[in-house]
């Protein structure tokens, strides 16, 4: 028996799995009922590291579903376990997340009845991390799934229907913009104001952290406009040697609207200044939901991603409760 036999056991078939190109996506490991004592997750990821970072490689995204994980104390333990390196959550990152303990955040906390779009975690900023772990500390009443999407398959169907939209994000990148308050706005999907974004309340300051991150700060009285790009539009994976959809157009376009910023089209243009085509930006927006796998959360779930092959977003809650935490790594 392989060594991570002993310890986890694999399914496929389930409805929440899709596969590409003969892999499973995404990956499902329960614990091995076998065992001869309750497995432990962070036991089974300490004794089985090569094996699991070689499946995340295959596939993606791990869901690890019926461990016994059931406080942020705990997914804290299995995070270390894994001996990812931690990725600091700090300045330039607009999304609204409070510290639970070491290195566990709450997921966005943008209100539950908003649809956070598809994304690569922090793709408009120069460092981002490469690895995802979410944990479902309560589950869902209705709605709130958390949704996947393997990042090549968008690139390359996207390239296959709009071949000419594609050559022109390639050629030109994209530039985002966002206006942001100075302080924090419970009724934005994006929240934080500037002040916590760039974590001072002196302009200056803001504008130099801004610069260091990659960003343009501009001022509407105390309201701050954040310009990025031209960044690209895709990013090579090498050890996939696969090119990826790299980029924030279906989060910024698709969704993130508040009173400081109600037109889609506004936030998000070519490098040169030019507008998107709405055709091709709505058969992308189509596409991201026919393809994704759509996650029901079950309590003590965690899930794994690798951040640089994976889009996830966040559909709306229907049913109160919902409470997922998250942890980043280098």
């Amino acid at each position: 028996m392989a060594k991570e036999a002993s310890f986890f056991s694999e399914v496929v078939g389930l409805q929440q799995q899709k596969t590409d190109d003969g892999v499973v996506f995404p990956a499902v490991l329960f614990p091995n009922p076998n065992a001869s004592k309750p497995v432990q997750l962070t036991d089974a990821i300490k004794a089985n590291k090569p094996w699991l970072d070689s499946l995340l490689h295959r596939s993606g995204a791990i869901l690890f579903r019926g461990f016994p994980v059931s406080t942020a104390s705990d997914f804290n333990d299995v995070v270390n376990s894994s001996g990812y390196e931690d990725f600091p959550y700090g300045a330039g990152v607009l999304a609204t997340r409070t510290k639970v303990c070491d290195r566990v955040y709450t997921a966005n906390e943008a209100p539950p009845d908003q649809m956070i779009g598809f994304h690569h975690e922090s793709s408009h900023v120069s460092e981002f991390p490469s690895k995802l772990f979410f944990f479902c500390e309560i589950e869902p009443g209705r709605g709130g799934e958390t949704c996947i999407v393997l990042s090549h398959v968008i690139y390359e169907k996207m390239k296959e229907k709009h071949p000419e939209f594609v050559e022109q994000m390639e050629e030109k990148g994209l530039i985002y913009s966002r206006v942001i308050g100075k302080e924090f706005d419970p009724s934005s999907p994006v929240g934080r104001g500037w002040k916590a974004a760039f974590m001072t309340d002196d302009k200056s300051v803001a504008e130099e952290r801004a610069t260091k991150l990659g960003m343009k700060l501009e001022w509407i009285g105390d309201e701050g406009k954040i310009i990025i790009g031209p960044n690209s539009s895709f990013r090579y994976n090498e050890a996939r040697q696969k090119m990826t959809w790299f980029n924030r157009l279906a989060v910024s376009y698709g969704g993130l609207k508040d009173k400081l910023n109600d037109d889609p089209t506004k936030a998000v243009v070519f490098g040169d200044g030019e507008p998107l085509p709405p055709d091709a930006v709505n058969d992308l927006l189509k596409m991201l939901d026919e393809e994704c796998v759509a996650l029901e959360w079950c309590k003590g779930d965690l899930l794994l991603l690798d951040n640089l092959a994976v889009l996830h977003s966040r559909r709306p809650l229907l049913a109160p409760p919902r409470r997922i935490l998250a942890s980043f790594c280098k």
